[in-house]
C-alpha cells in the first residue's frame, strides 16, 4: 500500500521548513538587493556630485588665484604707480595697462583701480570721478557710501554678493565684485582693485553639477553668505538657508528641509575658505530604481514557485529515511501500522526514540563487558597503541602518565565464598585514583575467579625513587580496601614500565610474584622486583628471568616467553663462556620450560622434546627448539583455559535451564550465583548464545543456537 505522506504532521512540518528556509533569506535578500541597489545609487550620485564640487572648487580657486596674482603684479607696476596715473603725460599708459591685464582673465567683466584718499577711479576704459562713477556703476544693495568706505578701508580680499547692477545706458545686469587691497598682504594697503564679474561667469561652472537630478548649488564665502546659487526646481528661503549653512561642515549629509528628506554634498576650499553645497531630494534615488524593483518582484515570484517544487521533492527525500526507520522501529515494537497505510501523527519520532533507548540500554549492558575485555587482552598480548582515542574516550580509560605496573589481588576462601562482598570489591576496584600520588587504576578480572588484575598508571614524584612511589600506591590499595571491606588482600606486584605496551610484561611479572610470595597469610605484598636474585657468577641466568618465563608459559604468553628466551640465549652468545658451560647454563632454560610442562599436566610433551633439546648443537638451534617447545605450551595452556571455561559455561548454562520459568531470573542473580562479575558473565554467555536481550523489567529472552 502506498504511502500518504501528507497525513503526517512530520512531513508537513519539513515542507514549511524548507519553505521558511527559502523565503526568509529570500525576502531578506530581496530587501537587501533593493535597498543597496539603491544605496549604491545614492552613493555614485552623492560621490559623482562630491568630485564635480570638487572640481568647480579648483577651477574657481585658480580663477581667484589669476585675480589675486593680477592684483600684486598691478601693485608693483611701475606704470600704476599713484604719480605716473595722476601724471596728464603718464595717465594713458596706466589705462592701457589696466587693459592689459584685464584682457588676461576671461572672468573679469571691468577692472578698476582706486587709490586711498582719492577722488578718482581709474578702470580699463580711462579715468572717472567718483560721483561718476557711482551713477555709471549702480548697485542695488552697496550702497555709495558703503561703496567708498570698502575701496578704502578694505584690508583683505573680499568678494561681495551677486548684486543688480545698473550702468549708464539703464541697462541690469547681475555680477560680483570681488576688493583687492594693494600691495596684497600688507598690514597698510595704499590702494584696491576692483574686479566686477558677471553671476553667469560663475554660475555656468556650477552649473553642471546637479546634471538631470532637481536641486539647488551654492557657493558661500568664509561668513557663510551667498555669492552665487543655481536651482533646478525648489529654492530655500533665507532662514532656512542661514540655519542651514552656519552648522555644515565638508561631506556627505542627510537632512531634511521642507518636510522632505535631503541629500548635501558639501566642499570647502582652503585657499579662500568658500564652500560650495548641493542640495538634493532623496527621493529621485528611488524613483531611479523603479525597473530594478519590477524585474526583483517578477524574479520573486519564479523562485517562490521553482522553491516551492524543489521544498516538496526535498521533503519526499528527507522524509523517506524517517518513513524507513518508523517502519524498523515498528518491526522491532511489535506496534501495528494503521490498515490505510498512513502514519499516526506525531509518533514517527516518539517510536525511533524509544527504540533508540531500548539499543542504548543493550549497549550500556555491552559496555562492562567490552571494556574487561579489552583490558584482559592488554595484560595479555600488551598491544596499548590499539587504544584509539576513541575507545578510551567510551571506556574512561587514560594511560597518558609517566609510569605504569599491574598488581594480582586475591582473597582468602572465606571472603571468596561471600559473593555479595567479591562483587563489590570487583566494583570497588573498576576504577580507583590516588590524586596525591597521582595515580589512577584499572580493574580486570582474570580468568582465575579467586584473582583479579589491577593496572596502575602514575607521574613519578620527583621527591622519591620509583619503587618508593610504587610501594605507597599498593599501600593506598590496601588500605581502601580495608577501610571499605576490612580485609586485607594478598598482592603480587609486578615491575614498573615506562610504557604501556609492557604491561603484558608486568602483568606476567606480578603473576610470578604472587605465586612465589614467602607468606599466604592475610596483607601479604610480594615485589617482584625483591625475587629477582643475582648470583655472584654474572654469566648465570638471572632468576627474574626464569621466573618470568615460567610465568608467562602458565599464563599462556608467548609473546613474553618467546622475549625471555631470546634475551637469555642473547646473554649467552655474549658471555664469550666455552661451549660446555654455555651447554649447563642453558638448560637453565630447558629445566624450567620442562618444569612448568610438567605442571600444567603436559608430561608427554616433555618426554618427546627433551632428548632433542639435550643434543642441540648450536645456539641458535637451541633458540628455535626452545620457542617451538613454548609455542606448544602456550597452546595447551589455551586449550586448558578453553575447557575450564566451557566446563564453567556448561554449568551456568544447565543452572538457566533448570530455573528457566522462575519470573526472578536475570543476569544479576545467575552472576551471584556463580560469583562472577556481570560482564565476566556476560563474555562466557556470548560463547553460547546467539542473541540476548532485556526488557525493561530485566528478565532475560534466550534465542538459542541450532546446537546445544
Amino acid at each position: 500500500m502506498r504511502l500518504n505522506y501528507f497525513k503526517s504532521k512530520l512531513f508537513l512540518k519539513y515542507i514549511w521548513s524548507y519553505l521558511f528556509i527559502l523565503l526568509i533569506p529570500l525576502i531578506l535578500m530581496t530587501i537587501f538587493i533593493y535597498e543597496s541597489a539603491v544605496s549604491n545609487l545614492r552613493t555614485e550620485i552623492e560621490q559623482s556630485r562630491l568630485g564635480q564640487l570638487t572640481q568647480t572648487k579648483v577651477i574657481i580657486d585658480g580663477r581667484m588665484k589669476e585675480l589675486s596674482e593680477i592684483a600684486s603684479r598691478v601693485s608693483y607696476d611701475t606704470r600704476l604707480t599713484p604719480y605716473r596715473v595722476h601724471d596728464p603725460i603718464y595717465s594713458g599708459e596706466a589705462i592701457q595697462a589696466l587693459d592689459q591685464y584685464k584682457a588676461t582673465s576671461s572672468i573679469i567683466d571691468e577692472m578698476f583701480l582706486y587709490f586711498h584718499k582719492d577722488n578718482k577711479i581709474y578702470s580699463s576704459k580711462g579715468l572717472s570721478n567718483i560721483d561718476v562713477f557711482a551713477k555709471s556703476f549702480s548697485f542695488q544693495n552697496w550702497k555709495k557710501e558703503t561703496l567708498f568706505r570698502d575701496l578704502d578701508q578694505v584690508k583683505f580680499p573680499t568678494m561681495r554678493p551677486a548684486d543688480m547692477v545698473s550702468n549708464s545706458s539703464q541697462l541690469q545686469e547681475t555680477k560680483l565684485a570681488y576688493l583687492i587691497p594693494i600691495t596684497p598682504n600688507s598690514p597698510t594697503p595704499h590702494g584696491t582693485i576692483m574686479y566686477l564679474i558677471k553671476e553667469s561667469e560663475l554660475s555656468n561652472l556650477i552649473d553642471s553639477v546637479l546634471g538631470t537630478f532637481q536641486g539647488m548649488t551654492y557657493i558661500l564665502d568664509n561668513n557663510g553668505q551667498i555669492l552665487v546659487d543655481n536651482r533646478q526646481g525648489e529654492a530655500l528661503t533665507n532662514a532656512e538657508a542661514k540655519s542651514l549653512f552656519n552648522n555644515l561642515t565638508p561631506g556627505i549629509h542627510d537632512r531634511t528641509l521642507n518636510g522632505k528628506a535631503h541629500s548635501i554634498v558639501s566642499v570647502k576650499s582652503k585657499n579662500n575658505g568658500w564652500t560650495y553645497v548641493t542640495i538634493m531630494p532623496s527621493s529621485q534615488f528611488f524613483s531611479s530604481v523603479l525597473h530594478v524593483r519590477s524585474f526583483i518582484i517578477m524574479l520573486f515570484v519564479i523562485v517562490v514557485i521553482v522553491g516551492a517544487a524543489i521544498a516538496l521533492l526535498l521533503a519526499k527525500m528527507q522524509y523517506q529515511p524517517i518513513s524507513m526507520l518508523v517502519e524498523f522501529a515498528a518491526s522491532k515494537s511489535n506496534s501495528k501500522r494503521p490498515v490505510d497505510g498512513s502514519i499516526v501523527s506525531g509518533n514517527e519520532l516518539d517510536r525511533i526514540w524509544t527504540t533508540l533507548q531500548e539499543y542504548s540500554s543493550r549497549i550500556d549492558l555491552q559496555e562492562p563487558f567490552a571494556r574487561n575485555h579489552f583490558l584482559s587482552m592488554l595484560l595479555k598480548y600488551g598491544s596499548a597503541q590499539s587504544l584509539t582515542p576513541e575507545l578510551q574516550e567510551a571506556f574512561d580509560l587514560e594511560f597518558d602518565c609517566s609510569h605504569h605496573f599491574v598488581m594480582v589481588i586475591a582473597w582468602d576462601e572465606d571472603i571468596q565464598n561471600e559473593r555479595a562482598e567479591r562483587q563489590d570489591m570487583i566494583h570497588l576496584l573498576t576504577q580507583i585514583e590516588f590524586p596525591e600520588l597521582a595515580a589512577h587504576g584499572y580493574g580486570v578480572e582474570l580468568s582465575q575467579l579467586d584473582q583479579l588484575g589491577l593496572i596502575i598508571s602514575f607521574n613519578l614524584n620527583n621527591q622519591m625513587d620509583e619503587f618508593s612511589h610504587v610501594r605507597q600506591i599498593v599501600e593506598a590499595v590496601r588500605s581502601n580496601m580495608l577501610e571499605t571491606f576490612d580485609i586485607i588482600p594478598m598482592i603480587g606486584v609486578g615491575t614498573c614500565y615506562s610504557s604501556p605496551d609492557q604491561l603484558n610484561q608486568s602483568f606476567i611479572e606480578a603473576c610470578s610474584a604472587f605465586e612465589l610470595r614467602v607468606s599466604t597469610g592475610h596483607g601479604s605484598v610480594t615485589y617482584f622486583e625483591k625475587l629477582s636474585y643475582t648470583p655472584d657468577h654474572a654469566f648465570w641466568i638471572p632468576n627474574n628471568t626464569l621466573m618470568k618465563l615460567a610465568q608467562s608459559l602458565k599464563q599462556g604468553s608467548y609473546d613474553v616467553a618467546a622475549q625471555m628466551i631470546h634475551s637469555a640465549i642473547q646473554s649467552l652468545r655474549t658471555s664469550e663462556l666455552s661451549a660446555s658451560l654455555t651447554r649447563c647454563i642453558s638448560y637453565d632454560l630447558l629445566n624450567t620450560i620442562l618444569k612448568t610442562s610438567s605442571e600444567i599436566g603436559n608430561h608427554n610433551l616433555m618426554q618427546e622434546m627433551a632428548p632433542n633439546l639435550m643434543y642441540s648443537n648450536s645456539l641458535d638451534e637451541l633458540e628455535r627448539s626452545l620457542l617451538n617447545l613454548a609455542s606448544q605450551i602456550c597452546d595447551q595452556v589455551e586449550q586448558n583455559n578453553q575447557k575450564e571455561e566451557q566446563s564453567i559455561i556448561d554449568q551456568i548454562v544447565g543452572y538457566i535451564n533448570e530455573h528457566y520459568m522462575d519470573h526472578t531470573l536475570s543476569l544479576e542473580t545467575v552472576a551471584f550465583e556463580f560469583g562472577i562479575s556481570l560482564p565476566m558473565l556476560v563474555v562466557r554467555l556470548r560463547k553460547r548464545w546467539d542473541l540476548i536481550s532485556f526488557n525493561i523489567f530485566g528478565k532475560i529472552e534466550w534465542k538459542r543456537l541450532c546446537t546445544n
